[in-house]
Formats: C-alpha cells, structure tokens, sequence
C-alpha cells in the first residue's frame, strides 16, 4: 500500500521528519510516541525526552516542532496542532485525510491492514490436555488465548505452527491400562467415547490405591510401556486415540482451529530423552546430584540459596517433564527452525519456563533473532473470588460449562428475539454462547484472575460478546434496508461522530499489531468494544435512511456502516469469534 492507513503511523512519520530537520539525523532515533487522546485526535509526547539531551525546557521544544510541522493548506494529513500541558504535542487530522483512508480501507480486503514486514516461525504452544482425563475449566484459558494468538498471528502473514502438547506418557498409564484390560476393550471404548475420561481416570485411581495386586500390576505395566512392549503400546493407542477425539469434539464446539496433526505431546520426545542426557553429561554440562543427572542454569537458586537444578534424568533412570521440554525446545528451535515459541501456560509454570529457556540459551540452541516467551495467565474465579468448581467441589467439566452457556443463551435470545425460528435461535444461542465464553476471557488482562459469571457473560449489555455480535447485526440490517437502490459511495467526514467512528475504523490495525508485539488479546477487544460504541453514537446522532437524508450523505454514511460491519467480524474473528447475520 502506498501510505499507511493507520493515523498514529501516518502522525509519526509526520512528527519524525520534522524533528530531523530541524535538529539534525544525530535525532533519527526519536520515537515520537504518539497516542490517541481524549484531548485531540493525537497526541504526541517526546519533548520531555528531548529536553534531557537538549537541556532546554519541554515546553519550548515542543512548540518549536508544532511551529515546524505543516499544518492547513502546506498539509494532505495536519490540521492544526497545539502544545499542551508539559509540551504534548494535541494535533487534529484534516477531515480530507480521515476520509480518503476510509474509502481506501474499505477497498481493501484486509482493511487497509498490511501483513509483517518481515514473517516469522512461530511455534505456539498452547491447550495441552491430559489422556484419558477430562478437559476442565482450567484448560479454558490456554485454549482460547492460545488460539485467537495463532489466528491473529497468521493473518498477519506468519508461519505459525501449533503444538498442542499433550499429557500422554508417563507413570499414570499403567494404571489406566491395566483398569482398561479390567474392563475389556469393547467397554472401554464404550466409556471413553462418551466423554467420560473423568470417571475412567478416577476408577483406574481408586483401584491402584486400594487394591495392592492392581498396583503392583500397573507399575508394571509402566515398565512394559517404556520398553516398548507391542500389546502395551497397543491398548496405550486405544486410550490416546479415544481422548484424542474427545479434545476434538470439545475444540469443535468452541471453534478452535487445533487439529489431530497438531499433537506433539510427551510421548514424542521420548526417544530423544535418553540422547540428550548422554550429550549433556559427556559435555560436562549437566552433573549428578543426589544420584539424578541436573543442569543448573545461572541465576536460579532455592530458599536455601543453593543453585536450583533441572532434573534431566532421575536417580531411578526415568525421565520427567523438565527433560520432556528441554527435549521440546531443542527440537522447536532446531528442527521446526522457529524464530519466536510462544508458550500458553500458566503464570505458576513461570520460574520453570524460565529455567528451560536459560538452559537453551547457555547450550546454544536458543539465540538471536530466535527468542521464547512465557504467554502466562492468571486462573478462573467463581463469583466468590475463589477458583472456579462446582458446587460439590469438583472441576467443573468444560463440556458441562459450554453445555450452561447455551442453555443461558437460548434463554437470552429467546427473550430478546422471539420472532426468530427455532433453528436461528438454536443457531444465535451457539454463536452466542461460545463468542460470551471466549470474549469474557480475552477481555480481560490475561496475567491476572478473573470471574466467571455465565449471567453478566450472556449479555447484550456492556462490554460483552452479545453487544458486539449485536453492533455487527445491525450494520447488517442497515444495508438490508438499504437495499440495492442505495449503495454505499465515497465517504465524507463532517459531524463529530463520523469523524469520532472514522477514527476508531483507522484504529484497527495499529489495534492488531498491538497484540503481535505483546501478545494481550485483551487490547484487540477493548478497540472491538471502542468501535461498537463509536457505532453506537453515530448511529445515535447521523441518520442513514430516513428519508430527508440527502443522496450523497446517504451513500457515505452506508459506506461508514458496511466497514463498521466489516471490521468488527474481522476483529472478532481474530479472536476466534463467531458473528451471525440475524439477531
């Protein structure tokens, strides 16, 4: 695209250029940090950082630039601009630029957004549920970020490769094994394929700690499975493969684009295990502690104040979850070649995360430009403020919570629209269901608790997936009405709130590459929620249709909806959302 759409890029080109010619290209390294503001259209704010290298007073380097930027008629993008406050540079954007970049957003397919300048491989790691155990509300949090990360990252013409890593070896299947020979196959597959991994896990748990003969035979079984006995791996398979189509049955439901050919849980690292404990020992890398083979990456210590180790291989000869990921690592970085892993986990697996990066970075697998990143989140609180169970106590299962969602939904929609048919409620109910669901978590900082609260959720109120599912609706009504004898034309920006509305649709990329570099989805839907009430007030204050709407100002406010339309059902798809068409 030949110049950017985006107000904030086209003001710090703008702001750049200025400050270089006048103090010379010693100042090409000034940001000139501008800002959407309350107080103008834009704000830029460097003259404070000026004034350090400068030595002069804020205020008058601030208005030195705003006398030297082309303002009026000298200008295609700059209105006016005042000093503000300390030395903010308050700038208003000509209502000629705001409505050319409409009209060239709106002619473009990515809505004026350009993909990355330079792609990268991104391995994400995000989901990883455990076999032959449920999927329960704290799976809900890594799964939804994790995808509406690899959704967004894509569109912005990214390699991303998913790794969903699941829990799939290690001590507790001998005794799911052994409780599924109990059973029998066919009983077994009964049970598993009706989503009831809970009550198979909790079963095989029971027997192995009551029945000394169970637990002696599962513990032998384990040593089989490691051996690679055949008719072990086989019913190992069979456990897999049943849990494996239950993720599937819950990621299909909430609309998550994981698939079975993302699976590289524990068990595929296990041959590399027994190499890379060798490799490290013989490079003196890694030494013995208390009989187990550890590596101790600089800058980790305990309560003690001794050098906190990462077990690579136990005392025993067995292997654990810190040489399964130091296994993964290698293998992302070496194998898939990505240049950023990101990994969707809980903000508790922070210090481990850390040490396995560490420990990639002192063996020389992990260097520039190629870095690895904690996605880290917070839990899932109950209206009481405590983590999210049941009313007995448990876990709540996912696929009863999701069951809830659609239950108050139908409810929801059924109140709001009575004259939909019993399919397109059914329909809406899903949509809305699961969008309340993902966007209640999106919306929130995901480095801190939230509460999950399914009434405040499924809603059409406030900042909620029904309210923008709804925006979306009514931009779709509009061009009904509309019809083929009014179509949208050239956009012209004259009252306050098409101008306020031309703002926030120009917003949108700068919105998404907001969450490239930070990874918060949280500030893509807070500028979905900004652009549903700009729509909102617009809608309030401009007439589309009434009849004594002149033609032209007609045409341009169709225009301003179907893009309105268009952004909010890209934004929300990004973040793995679903819009319908009738509400």
């Amino acid at each position: 695209m030949a110049r950017t759409l985006i107000p904030t890029d086209a003001l710090a080109a703008v702001v750049h250029k200025t400050v270089t010619g006048l103090l010379g290209a010693d100042y090409a390294d000034v940001d000139p940090q501008v800002r959407r503001s309350a107080h103008a259209d834009l704000q830029a704010d460097l003259a404070m950082s000026l004034a350090r290298r400068l030595k002069q007073a804020p205020r008058a380097i601030a208005q030195r630039i705003a006398d030297a930027i082309p303002t009026g008629a000298a200008s295609d993008l700059v209105d006016a601009v005042e000093v503000a406050g300390p030395g903010f540079l308050n700038v208003k954007l000509k209502d000629e630029w705001l409505a050319d970049a409409a009209m060239a957003a709106a002619r473009d397919e990515r809505l004026g957004v350009a993909v990355a300048a330079t792609p990268e491989r991104i391995v994400l790691d995000y989901s990883h549920p455990n076999v032959a155990k449920e999927m329960h509300v704290g799976h809900l949090r890594s799964t939804v970020i994790g995808d509406a990360l690899a959704r967004l990252l894509e569109w912005r013409g990214h390699t991303v490769i998913r790794q969903n890593h699941i829990g799939d070896w290690g001590t507790p299947f001998g005794m799911l094994i052994e409780h599924l020979i109990d059973l029998g196959d066919e009983q077994a597959g009964r049970e598993l394929a009706m989503g009831e991994l809970g009550l198979f896990y909790k079963a095989a748990r029971r027997k192995f700690d009551e029945d000394p003969a169970f637990a002696d035979r599962a513990r032998k079984r384990v040593v089989a499975l490691q051996g690679g006995d055949a008719p072990t791996l086989e019913r190992w398979r069979v456990l897999v493969d049943l849990s494996v189509r239950y993720f599937e049955s819950v990621y299909e439901r909430l609309g998550i684009t994981l698939r079975r050919e993302d699976l590289c849980g524990e068990s595929s690292y296990n041959d590399r295990l027994a190499p890379l404990a060798r490799e490290s020992s013989e490079s003196g890398y890694a030494k013995r502690s208390e009989g187990a083979l550890c590596v101790f990456p600089a800058g980790f210590k305990n309560k003690e104040g001794q050098p906190l180790p990462l077990i690579l291989q136990k005392s025993d000869g067995g292997f654990g979850y810190a040489s399964t990921d130091l296994a993964a690592i290698r293998y992302r970085l070496m194998e898939l070649h990505a240049t950023r892993i990101l990994y969707v986990v809980g903000a508790p697996q922070a210090q481990h995360l850390s040490m396995v990066f560490t420990v990639a970075q002192e063996v020389g697998w992990l260097a520039p430009p190629a870095r690895a990143e904690h996605v880290a989140f917070g839990s899932v609180l109950g209206t009481d403020k405590r983590m999210y169970r049941s009313r007995s106590g448990d876990t709540v299962r996912l696929v009863d919570l999701l069951d809830e969602a659609v239950d108050r939904a139908a409810a929801a929609v059924a109140e709001k629209s009575p004259e939909l048919d019993a399919a397109s409620r059914a329909e809406v109910a899903r949509i809305l269901a699961m969008g309340s669901i993902k966007y209640a978590d999106l919306s929130n900082d995901r480095v801190k608790d939230y509460v999950f609260d399914l009434d405040r959720m499924v809603s059409f109120e406030g900042n909620s997936a029904g309210y923008l599912q709804y925006a979306y609706v009514r931009t779709k009504s509009i061009a009904r009405k509309a019809g083929a004898s009014s179509p949208p034309g050239a956009i012209r920006v004259q009252e306050v709130a098409e101008r306020s509305l031309t703002m926030e649709l120009l917003s949108f990329g700068a919105a998404v590459r907001s969450v490239e570099e930070t990874l918060e989805p949280h500030r893509l839907a807070h500028y979905l929620y900004a652009l549903a009430l700009a729509f909102t007030a617009f809608w309030d204050a401009c007439p589309v249709l009434r009849s004594d709407v002149p033609a032209d100002v007609r045409a341009s406010r169709l225009a301003l909806v179907e893009l309105t339309g268009r952004t909010l059902a890209r934004g929300l798809a990004l973040l793995g959302i679903e819009v319908p068409e009738r509400m």
